[in-house]
Parts: structure tokens; sequence; C-alpha cells
């Protein structure tokens, strides 16, 4: 039988069926990328080209803008931590030896102190280890520790505060440190773009950008001169005392506080849009006050400065609430030596506009001792211009103009008050019609401490109304034995009678 003959020999079998395998990867990777192009369009092989043209590049350049703003400024923010011994109260019980005994080993032991810890923000402001920050964020602390951007730690030493403001400044031995440029924040604009610099929650270095949303604020009781920057820039619990900056890498201001549906404090709630920070030109003095003497001077006027409402503009003459009214002057001050009388509506400082009475106490408060100023002000109706020379504001005063320290004697002795201004109207729910002072605070060993509380409105005392800070002490020193109160709490008004501890005994 003829035998069979292969067709091919097997050495080009092989070859033949080594080239069929190479073609047949090869159609089936070009079938892959002609389907991948043609089933996923442009995401594989051909992905979409990024924008450009003018428009672009202007947002490019303006990044490249913010971006040499934060390299110019990070090197001068630290990092601040606190720490606060606080000594824990025990119950005489627990010394007690049989206790101790009958317990033995199980027996609680409380400890005899308690560490505390706060976290912050500050700024060097001069290259030998000045650093600016809120008075609050170093209050009450036993030791201050200071992080660089270069993660360098060092122990601060408390130079001096300043908590009518709340600023402070702290020192550490540094040479040569990064110190950012002060700008001038009455240059500021409603719309200006801002920068907000600090360590919220503990994540460092953090920057926030918004713009300025308003000007010359005064929120509540944040402080007691009160004349922030509001700002939409994200500020945070940790943000304290870091710096508000301007396009040109400049601190315009320092990042205090935030509202929040609590009401304004010092960050003890998220950011929702409305933070505060205080004016750099008011901070600048206070800063090198404190550099130079540990201490801040202020000018003093020497009179109770209230609120213009439009009952009190009607009855004064003037044609709107603008500007603040003088309730009574002082004795031998300066504004009984300039002449200036209870009525006296004051309307202009040293050419600046006062729209409301806290804004003359923030500009009283930044002037310093000795300086003459200008003011423009309305009696009874007609326009008048008055010199006055500033005096040393004793330490002793509030800035409404009433005494901080209490009365000594009489059922209200341990009660301090404060005018009560619009501010304060909206936030206490209390009508524009009324009239009262607010209470600030209560000594707990006052007769007044089981009747009165913080938020209070005084609206009479003894059947006789309660207009003024300079009512409430002639009143109140006036009072003997028993004293008939009329408030406001919640809005509601009540009668209340307080004893006098005194007479009892």
């Amino acid at each position: 039988m003829r035998g069979i003959r292969e067709p091919f020999p097997t050495r080009v079998r092989v070859s033949a069926l080594r080239l069929g395998l190479l073609a047949l990867v090869a159609a089936t990777i070009v079938g892959s990328l002609y389907l991948s192009r043609h089933r996923y369009g442009q995401f594989v092989m051909a992905a979409r080209p990024g924008l450009d043209g003018p428009d672009i590049d202007l947002l490019e350049r303006e990044n490249k803008g913010y971006e040499r703003i934060i390299q110019a400024t990070t090197p001068s923010i630290v990092y601040i931590r606190t720490e606060q011994v606080v000594k824990a109260e025990q119950s005489p019980l627990f010394m007690d030896p049989s206790l101790r005994q009958f317990f033995g080993e199980q027996f609680p032991q409380i400890p005899r102190e308690q560490r505390q810890h706060a976290l912050g923000t500050g700024v060097v402001f001069d290259p030998t280890g000045y650093i600016v920050t809120n008075n609050h964020v170093i209050d009450r602390a036993t030791s201050v520790e200071v992080m660089l951007n270069d993660k360098r730690m060092f122990k601060a030493k408390v130079i001096g505060t300043d908590p009518d403001i709340d600023v402070a400044v702290v020192k550490i031995d540094g040479r040569s440190l990064p110190a950012i440029p002060l700008g001038d924040s009455n240059n500021l604009h409603v719309g200006d773009t801002v920068m907000a610099f600090g360590n919220p929650f503990g994540l460092n270095f953090t920057v926030t950008r918004g713009t300025v949303s308003a000007l010359g604020r005064s929120q509540g009781n944040i402080e007691p001169v009160q004349d922030f920057i509001q700002t939409d820039a994200a500020i945070n619990p940790g943000n304290s005392g870091g710096a508000l900056v301007d396009v040109r890498g400049e601190m315009v201001g320092i990042n205090t506080a935030i509202l929040s549906p609590g009401g304004a404090g010092g960050e003890a709630a998220g950011f929702i849009g409305i933070g505060f920070a205080i004016p750099i030109n008011m901070a600048k003095r206070a800063m090198e006050s404190l550099v130079k003497t540990g201490k801040v001077t202020r000018g003093y006027l020497g009179a109770t400065i209230g609120p213009l409402t439009p009952e009190l503009a009607q009855q004064f003459k003037v044609p709107d609430t603008s500007g603040a009214l003088i309730e009574d002057v002082g004795p031998g001050g300066p504004a009984e030596r300039a002449g200036l009388k209870p009525g006296d509506v004051i309307r202009k400082f040293n050419g600046r506009t006062v729209n409301e009475s806290s804004d003359l106490l923030a500009m009283i408060a930044s002037t310093n001792p000795g300086t003459p100023a200008t003011l423009e002000i309305l009696r009874n109706g007609q326009p008048q211009t008055v010199n006055v020379t500033l005096d040393q504001r004793p330490s002793n005063l509030s800035y409404t103009g009433g005494p901080r320290r209490s009365l000594s004697e009489g059922a209200l002795r341990g009660v301090t008050v404060q005018n009560l201004t619009a501010t304060l109207r909206k936030q206490l729910g209390v009508p524009a019609e009324t009239h009262g002072v607010v209470v600030t605070e209560v000594d707990p060993g006052s007769p007044a401490a089981q009747y009165l509380a913080q938020g209070d409105v005084i609206l009479s005392i003894n059947h006789h109304d309660v207009n003024s800070v300079a009512d409430f002490n002639k009143l109140a020193a006036e009072a003997k034995g028993q004293t008939l109160l009329r408030i406001m709490r919640d809005g509601q008004a009540a009668f209340m009678v307080i004893p006098d501890q005194s007479e009892e005994k």
C-alpha cells in the first residue's frame, strides 16, 4: 500500500502554526483597540485635552497669586498648645480616716490636680520672636508651647494681655524668624478677598479663602471693645489667633470668633459662614504697647455713652439714629472740660462717622491718652464742633462709662450692669421701646444672687425708671433695706423684692 505523503514537512508545519498564532494575537489586539475606541469613545485612547484660552489663563494666574500669598504667609503662622493645671476640690469626707479604713484599698482616689490642654494659633510679627494671638487662647495657661511651620518647638513666655480686645503677645527665643507684614485694616472694603490662616481642629497650617462680609461689626458680648471685620472665610476651633490676610499678603485682622446658632463666641461650635476678626489697626497699638510696657493704656472721654433709639432721636431733634448719645458727664473729666452735656449726640470722631455707640467706644479705646480729638455733635438739633483731649482710662471703669466694680453696700451690691444697646436688644429679645440696663455679672455673695441672673434687664428700682448705667448707680446707691425691682427676663416683665441681708444680721 502506498504510503500517504504529508502535504508539508513537520518543520514547515510548525513554522506555519507559529505564524498563525502570531497573526491571531495581533488581530485580537487590533480588534480590542478598535472596539475600545468605538465603544467607549475618547475615554481610553483619545482623552479630551484640557481647557485653554484667555479666561482659563486668567484663572491660572489667579491661582498662582493665591499660591504666592500662602507660600509667603505660612512660615509666619505658628501652632500654640497650652496647658492649665486645675486644682480639683475634694469633699472633706475623703479625708476621713474611718472611711479610708472601711474601704481599704478600694477607697476612691481623686487627683488633686488635673491638667487641661487647649490648642490655638499665633502669628510671628517680629523676627526676634514676638507672636500675637488671642487672649482667650492663653488665658489662665500655666505653660505655653509654640510649634513653628518647620516643626521646631519652643517654650513661650507671656509678655502681656489685653482682654478688652482679646489680644495677647507671647515670645519665644528665636532669631531671624519670618515675620508677617502688617497691613492697614482701614483700607478694607466689603467684598475684598481675604484668607484665614490657622490650625482648625488641630489640622495644622490650614488656609481658607473668602470675602470681607461687613466692617465695624459689634456682635453680642464677644469683647468689651467691639469693631470686628466680618468674613465668610471659614474659621473653626483652633483658628483663634490666626491671621486674616489680604491679597497683598499683609495681615489685616486676627481671627477671634464665629457666630453660631447659640450666639456669638470664641468658636464654641462649627462655622456657619459668619466669622469675626479683630482689625489689625486696633490690635497693632495693643501689640506695640504690650511689647514695650507689658500693658495697654486707652483713651477716656469721661462720659456715659448710650445708643440712640428712634424715640430718643425725636426727643433730641436728631434726624436719624446714627450717633452716640451722651447720657451723663463725669465731674472733672475730659467731656466736662470740653463743655459736653447730657443729651449731646456725637456724630463724628476725628472725621470718622459714628453709626452707633459701640463705634465711638472703639474709637476712643483705640486712641492714646493725651491725644486731642475733634467731635462733631448735635445739640438740640444744632451742629457744633467740640475739641477734647482724652485722659487715660481708669482701670476700674467699663466701656459703658459706669463703674466696673459694683456697689459695696445695699441690696444691689455685687451687681454689675451695662447699657442696653441695639445689639443686646436683638440678642435678648427686648422690644425697641423698652429702656433699662443689662445685668452682666452678679457676685455670688450679693443679696441679689438668688434673684438676678446674667442677661436680666433692670427696668426700674423702687418705682424709678432706669434708663442708663448712671441711673442704676444713683438709684442703687440710694436704695436702703428691701429693694423693689421691675425686670425683664426672656421677654417677660416681672416685679421682685430683694432683701438687704446686712439689715437682717
